[in-house]
């Protein structure tokens, strides 16, 4: 029973027939016995009294979601093409684009492990249903949330699991055929999307590189594990009071262009130790360097409030990356400009740095994952904590 809603009929119940007085000389109200009494007065039997259509379809179809996105992610982590095809009705080419791309993308993460030198152990999902609507026939269009955790480890060292986060935000048609149900369309905020190019070109000797290095100590300040706190928190992909939720506190950027910038610019106030400014500040709304990737790059150089380690390809500096610390940016370039930002706020069990950011979602994410193209230009910069 939703106790808040009969509560609520039990109180107004109350107030009319004057039990409230009853109760006041007594000094009490037997809420749990009355409770039983409403129940059987308006013939209330059990929650459904109370859910919508629209709620008991979101209740049937995360189940059914959750079902189809675990298969989905199993497939993706064992290369199963063809039970991953089956997923989709191909003959539709909005379907079949939509499975070409997830084949597209397993290729990627397999090459990514590869050059990488680790192996993926595990991908698994929670769903959060935003929107459903049954257009009948058995075709069901909705939107929802999905926080997909992906573990993975060192293939010279198996005994420590590696986990990161990601959140996307999906548009899917689901047609039932049978006892079944297909893809018919997807769309979602793929984090790989810049990424898809990725063949296996690292040699050798620079997985050797990789898999040899060693996490050094690390301890981070007072005000820097503030930072690194509310990153964790306010992601999008928290604890389970902030799953899929911002801080209400700041405006959401992404619908006018993309909120990376303006949640760095908070992990670093929200630390205690960066104080606004006339450049960079917020009230209401931030100024450009506040909200603005490259603005807010920029500043941090130009500003003396931190230090560039290394730019270039990854190729050429991602020697330079084991140099990073939890509190350190790493800028994104693109076709001659910096289009976006991420804070390093954790090491993998190698040192490597794992980013925390807002669009798409990430939560400890291997700072390069996603980024893999040729024409990325990386800015690794030291933030003076």
């Amino acid at each position: 029973m939703k106790k808040y809603i009969l509560r609520s009929i039990i109180l107004l119940y109350f107030s009319i027939s004057g039990y409230f007085l009853k109760a006041y000389v007594c000094d009490e109200i037997d809420l749990d016995g009355f409770e039983k009494y409403i129940l059987e007065k308006y013939n209330i039997k059990n929650d459904e009294d109370f859910i919508t259509q629209e709620d008991k379809l979101q209740i049937k179809f995360e189940k059914i979601l959750s079902k189809i996105i675990e298969k989905r992610n199993n497939y993706i982590l064992y290369e199963n093409y063809g039970k991953l095809e089956n997923l989709y009705d191909i003959t539709l080419d909005a379907s079949r684009h939509a499975f070409e791309h997830e084949a597209i993308k397993t290729e990627y993460l397999k090459n990514w492990a590869s050059k990488q030198g680790v192996t993926f152990t595990n991908i698994s999902s929670e769903i959060k249903i935003k929107k459903i609507k049954d257009c009948s026939d058995g075709l069901y269009n909705m939107t929802f949330n999905v926080c997909t955790t992906y573990e993975y480890l060192y293939n010279n060292e198996p005994e420590k699991i590696n986990k990161f986060k990601l959140g996307t935000l999906h548009y899917i048609h689901l047609q039932k055929e049978n006892d079944e149900y297909k893809i018919l369309q997807e769309w979602y905020t793929d984090p790989f999307s810049d990424s898809l190019e990725l063949k296996t070109k690292e040699t050798d000797e620079h997985t050797q590189y990789l898999m040899s290095q060693i996490r050094p100590e690390f301890i981070p300040s007072e005000y820097l594990a503030k930072a690194i706190e509310y990153a964790h928190n306010y992601c999008g992909l928290g604890p389970s009071e902030h799953m899929f939720e911002y801080n209400k506190n700041y405006i959401d950027c992404n619908p006018v262009g993309g909120d990376c910038a303006n949640f760095a610019s908070q992990i670093m106030y929200e630390s205690g130790i960066f104080e606004k400014n006339d450049s960079w500040n917020y009230i209401n709304e931030g100024t450009t360097n506040w909200i603005n990737a490259q603005g807010f790059s920029f500043y941090l150089l130009k500003s003396g409030r931190a230090s560039l380690i290394d730019k270039g390809v990854y190729e050429v500096l991602y020697k330079s990356a084991f140099k990073m610390r939890p509190g350190d940016i790493v800028a994104y370039e693109k076709d001659g400009r910096i289009i976006h930002v991420s804070t390093v706020s954790a090491l993998d069990s190698k040192g490597y740095p794992l980013v925390t950011c807002h669009n798409t979602d990430r939560l400890i994410v291997p700072y390069d994952l996603g980024w893999s193209n040729s024409n990325i230009i990386f800015y690794l910069i030291d933030v003076h904590y």
